[in-house]
């Protein structure tokens, strides 16, 4: 009995013995290269020498690439397996099983089979694979053609020359400013020319004045006297479009400013003013009047000996013309205050000869007298009854610059005190609305501000 349990044991023993050798075997027999195997020996040290491709293929079989997954499948004869697979061989079947290493195996189940890996099992013959590979080793070998791509750069450009030739083309084609102005003058003094071509020639002169350079360029080309003589024109667009050029020539502009006073432009706007015109046409004129006058003291006092606030009052009083009241105001608030901040700043220039002399200048415009003489003290209050906020803010802000003449009579004007009862209730009401709203100095607070400062300095003695 003894004996028979000993034979057992070595006939199982001998049995697991000749298993693992038949395993060893076929594991050993996987790893030598087969005919039609592919082995890439990488160079590790010496990279001038590249990397060799030996492709060894004794028949016409084709190579049939397995793709495993992170489960085990079995490996039919002939399959090529990719580096870093796991092998194992099922010992009850006899057959070659392949799965995906850990890390593509972790890949594969991150991305679902859907980066890298095919669905199905490509086929590449021997020669196939030995063509790609050597076509590689030749283009990682041959030196690249850099003359032929040289080439193929310097063909998608011009020659430095050339573009030199078409630059000065361009120069020659491209006119200046002054060369525009020119042309336009031209067309403009061309007793041939349309009227509705001298219009054009003036808009796109007005384009270009508004420049300070352009502008004087207008004066020395002997241009503006024919914008000036355009305004005695008796088409009201030329009227119009002259005053316009005029209005943003002289803007911010002395030297223009002198020329076109010398060249007898204030007459001929007022006279525009005080004359059956339509309202457009007056507009662009009151818009050349207050740049003729703006920073200009000498212009202002000739402004008052021609009745210029005369002719104002006159229009700001014209059925119709209310459109233009709040612009006519803004011309006459504009020479108050510009009086005073001059005044304000000449305390710390007493020593400054130029600014001493404006000072004086700026004496002999007596604005406030003549505003009170004509009427103004109660032709403004009535803007307040405007239901439009830039017009009753620009009544009040006038008001107040004409509050040390006209104290008086504003007391004496009960529709006066009632308007601006009213409007501190109505702005009071806005200010909250602003407020809610997170506006803590709103601009309905900046009008709100006004009245108050008006209904104070009434109530004053």
């Amino acid at each position: 009995m003894m004996t028979r349990r000993i034979i057992q044991k070595k006939w199982r023993l001998g049995l697991s013995i000749a298993l693992w050798l038949v395993s060893l075997h076929l594991i050993c027999a996987h790893n030598v290269k087969s005919p039609t195997a592919l082995s890439i020996k990488e160079g590790s040290d010496d990279h001038s020498q590249g990397e060799e491709t030996l492709l060894e293929d004794e028949d016409s079989e084709d190579l049939e690439v397995f793709r495993p997954t992170d489960k085990w499948q079995t490996l039919k004869p002939g399959q090529a397996i990719p580096a870093g697979s796991h092998v194992r061989l099922n010992i009850q079947t006899g057959q070659r099983e392949v799965k995906l290493g850990e890390e593509e195996s972790l890949k594969y189940r991150r991305d679902g089979n859907r980066q890298g890996m095919n669905t199905h099992n490509p086929s590449f013959t021997a020669e196939e694979l030995k063509e790609a590979l050597k076509k590689y080793k030749e283009g990682m070998d041959d030196p690249v053609d850099t003359t032929q791509d040289e080439d193929a750069v310097r063909a998608q450009f011009r020659p430095i020359e050339e573009l030199k030739k078409d630059m000065e083309a361009l120069d020659m084609l491209m006119e200046t400013d002054v060369q525009v102005m020119r042309r336009l003058l031209n067309q403009l003094n061309n007793t041939n020319s349309t009227t509705e071509e001298k219009v054009t020639a003036l808009l796109d002169l007005e384009y270009l004045v508004h420049q300070v350079d352009n502008g004087q360029n207008l004066v020395s080309m002997g241009g503006m006297q024919l914008v000036i003589n355009a305004l005695n024109s008796t088409d009201i667009h030329l009227q119009k479009s002259a005053a316009f050029v005029l209005g943003s020539a002289l803007s911010s502009n002395p030297s223009v400013q002198v020329e076109a006073i010398e060249g007898g432009a204030l007459q001929k706007l007022l006279t525009l003013l005080a004359t059956q015109r339509p309202t457009a046409v007056k507009k662009k004129v009151l818009f050349a009047v207050a740049s003729l006058l703006r920073h200009f003291p000498f212009v202002q006092s000739h402004f008052l000996k021609l009745g210029g606030v005369q002719v104002l009052s006159e229009l700001f009083q014209t059925p119709g013309a209310e459109s233009l009241r709040v612009r006519i105001i803004t011309v006459l608030y504009d020479m108050i205050i510009e009086k005073e901040l001059v005044s304000q700043v000449g305390m710390d220039l007493t020593s400054d000869s130029s600014h001493q002399e404006r000072l004086r200048q700026y004496a002999e415009v007596s604005l406030l007298p003549v505003l009170v003489e004509q009427g103004w003290c109660s032709l403004v209050p009535a803007l307040l009854a405007s239901p439009e906020h830039d017009s009753r803010e620009k009544a009040l802000r006038t008001l107040l610059a004409m509050m040390a003449q006209c104290q008086t009579q504003y007391k004496q004007n009960p529709a006066l005190t009632a308007s601006l009862s009213e409007l501190q209730k109505q702005y009071q009401e806005l200010v909250l609305t602003e407020q809610d709203v997170g506006e803590q100095d709103g601009y309905f607070g900046e009008i709100l501000a006004l009245v108050d400062s008006m209904v104070v300095k009434m109530r004053q003695v």
